[in-house]
């Protein structure tokens, strides 16, 4: 099984005074809240000295005040999971939870995530890319798209676009989330999710929903009608999604705790894309692919920061 080594790497380093970095600003704040509560009090259950900073405000001089020694980052989309905070806490000389600058941005940026993908022969859906001046191209792909903001997540202003009158409705949608846009080609098929930890890939997730879309509504509200964990897509398939996901990985120099998300059907599926600061809410994905695996939340949220300060070596 692929595995590149690191296990519970650097456990036993005594990580300090822990500030737990959540909210922030983007989209996603709300659920960046949910996730870092459920960290903290993982963290204060275990007896680590931790304290929970909203970056919405000037995180910098709480974090200063608090005497911070270690930050566990629990923002998700810009601000917080596109490595500008990952900049500013290694300018501070703070160790931090997850991947570095260089993979956060590549993996929060669509479009280059998959160029990197390609490169190594990864598999992921056809796309078109679209910026200010070109919004009106036309698109080389087949119906179904599905039309994404650049840089964005948790499926935050993405559409599935069936006809061609519906196209220019789902870029405006879009643009109004990121000046660049992603159309990608469909996938028919399965969701599945691989959280990968430490350079080890988990069990791998398969997400039945009503809709056959995971959407926003789905993933922090309902729930999907079910989670199948293990994935029923049998040996061979469970191999290669596992093989791939530390591949995509290592392809963006991915670190820490992630989730790699894959489409597809008939023991073929593809990358959709790489989350570096996956959600810990109720019915997120990574602590799932954890429990797969015989691993409880307060297990992996400890090695999650046993490995702060990987991301910037």
């Amino acid at each position: 099984m692929a595995d590149t080594g690191g296990g519970e790497r650097g456990k036993g380093r005594p990580p300090g005074r822990v500030g737990v970095l959540m909210g922030g600003t983007s989209a996603e704040r709300e659920v960046s809240l949910t996730t870092g509560k459920a960290i903290l009090e993982a963290l204060l259950g275990e007896g680590v000295d931790a304290v929970g900073i909203d970056t919405g405000g000037d995180w910098r001089e709480e974090v200063e005040r608090e005497c911070v020694d270690t930050a566990f980052i629990a923002l998700h989309g810009r601000g917080g999971e596109d490595g500008s905070i990952q900049g500013a806490l290694e300018l501070m000389g703070l160790p931090y939870t997850g991947s570095g600058v260089l993979a956060s941005a590549l993996a929060l940026d669509k479009i280059m995530a998959k160029r990197m993908f390609r490169a190594v022969g990864i598999p992921t859906p056809d796309w078109v890319e679209l910026g200010p001046g070109s919004y009106d191209d036309p698109i080389s792909l087949d119906y179904p798209l599905v039309v994404k903001p650049n840089r964005e997540g948790s499926t935050i202003g993405i559409s599935v676009v069936r006809e061609e009158e519906e196209l220019a409705g789902a870029i405006a949608l879009a643009v109004s989330h990121d000046p660049q846009v992603m159309v990608e080609a469909y996938v028919g098929g399965e969701d599945l999710s691989v959280g990968v930890l430490n350079g080890r890939a988990l069990a791998i997730v398969q997400i039945v929903t009503e809709t056959g879309f995971y959407d926003y509504h789905t993933k922090y509200v309902t729930g999907a009608k079910e989670y199948r964990v293990p994935a029923s897509i049998g040996a061979a398939a469970t191999e290669m999604v596992r093989e791939t996901a530390v591949k995509a990985a290592l392809a963006l120099r991915c670190c820490g705790g992630l989730r790699v998300d894959f489409r597809g059907q008939d023991g073929r599926f593809e990358v959709i894309e790489v989350n570096t600061i996956p959600g810990m809410t109720p019915n997120s994905l990574l602590p799932k692919s954890a429990a797969g695996m015989g691993m409880d939340f307060v297990r992996l949220v400890m090695e999650m920061l046993y490995s702060a300060g990987e991301g910037s070596r």
